[in-house]
């Protein structure tokens, strides 16, 4: 049992009223008909002692959200969209908390919370008994840290469901109920049903949770994205067996999202999946590397090989680290965190427009190669100053831009 995870449902509703008024959610409450509750991550928060940077208060109200939140809205001036006209769900954005405000969707509340994902996502605080509500032991399983279902057809409603399994291993270090992971692996293909970029959100939060190594190992195991490739192609390593602390705190927040999304993911997924352009590129970079490492041997690398894998990697190479030999990598990353450290972090004495006014050089691939060529000679040590960087660039002209008769 977590040491700061409330149980007293007096000490909870306390704790909740008191968030309510710190959140300056009261004037909104006083609008809810009689029979609203609160429902979800915000209840469940609360009882864990977790703070989050976006509050997300979710409200269930008997009959006619649609036009209680629109009432809330025009009264206070908030922003108000309709997010499902035909099940009446509407949200209210108020500073930087999202309320959303929905019908209850069975005749009961019992009805109503036995119909959620999951068990801890299921205790209600009901507005004018102030008492909590929890038909299905969700306290409990918050106690044990357990992630459980009421109904597997409530997954099956909204399959997207199953992938928030691991958002909720990654987020909360939760472990699954062994009849939830056998019902993942039965029905993980229903994943292609829900829209990619609602996929996409949810494995960004997988991504960035603070328990993100143990919730991709699971996806890795039960091969969610059902890819051929996860054993086969030495691309995707055992991240069980990597040790990752090597990199400081500032790293892994940084750059091992980009190095889990490429284990779980290959490149035609994450175009597939909406990735972004950048991920996508680093993620063909990273494979770039690493495959033209398996064929040369690091230490072998010529000079402009070296060069050029620093100058693409030189933005994210923590991401690239675990690709390396053992023994290379703490010097790697030293050299690396030395910002002044040429070869790590390719730079110039002299920029394109001072190349084009002295030279008289137009843009180009020759202007292109010279500052490449300038930009290895410093990173080799072989250029000390602007003044050098000059007379290497005149020579350089000399021998490569191509001669008028």
């Amino acid at each position: 049992m977590k040491n700061n995870i409330l149980t007293d449902h007096t000490l909870i509703i306390e704790k909740l009223e008191r968030s309510i008024k710190f959140y300056n959610l009261d004037p909104i409450v006083s609008f809810l008909p009689k029979g609203s509750y609160l429902v979800g991550g915000y209840i469940r928060n609360i009882i864990l002692g977790r703070v989050t940077e976006k509050v997300d208060v979710d409200i269930v109200v008997p009959l006619n959200a649609i036009k209680i939140g629109k009432k809330i809205a025009e009264n206070h001036k908030l922003k108000f969209v309709i997010l499902d006209k035909k099940r009446e769900v509407v949200r209210i954005i108020f500073n930087h908390i999202s309320i959303d405000i929905a019908n209850q969707s069975s005749s009961t509340i019992q009805g109503d919370l036995s119909s959620r994902d999951f068990s801890i996502n299921s205790i209600a605080f009901l507005f004018d008994k102030k008492c909590l509500f929890d038909p299905l032991n969700g306290l409990k399983d918050l106690e044990l840290s357990l992630l459980k279902t009421y109904s597997e057809i409530n997954l099956l409603n909204d399959p997207l469901r199953i992938l928030r399994c691991f958002r909720f291993v990654a987020e909360l270090n939760f472990k699954i109920d062994l009849k939830l992971v056998t019902f993942i692996k039965k029905n993980k293909a229903k994943l292609c049903l829900v829209a990619r970029e609602r996929i996409n959100y949810e494995i960004q939060k997988i991504l960035n949770g603070a328990n993100a190594l143990e919730a991709l190992i699971l996806v890795k195991k039960m091969n969610i994205f059902e890819s051929d490739y996860l054993y086969k192609d030495s691309f995707f390593l055992d991240l069980e067996e990597i040790d990752y602390e090597c990199l400081n705190q500032d790293e892994k927040d940084k750059f091992l999202p980009l190095f889990f999304v490429g284990q779980i993911l290959d490149v035609v997924s994450l175009e597939k999946l909406k990735f972004n352009r950048a991920e996508i590129t680093k993620t063909k970079l990273l494979r770039k590397w690493h495959v033209f490492l398996k064929k040369k041997n690091v230490s072998k690398l010529n000079e402009l090989d070296r060069f050029k894998l620093h100058q693409e990697l030189e933005m994210f190479l923590p991401s690239f680290i675990f690709y390396l030999p053992q023994d290379l990598r703490l010097d790697w990353l030293s050299r690396w965190r030395d910002k002044d450290d040429k070869l790590f972090h390719p730079s110039n004495y002299l920029n394109g427009d001072v190349i084009k006014k002295i030279f008289k050089i137009n843009d180009g691939p020759i202007l292109g190669e010279l500052l490449q060529y300038l930009s290895k000679e410093l990173a080799y040590k072989r250029l000390n100053n602007f003044d050098e960087a000059i007379y290497k660039a005149k020579q350089w002209i000399e021998q490569n831009a191509p001669k008028c008769d």
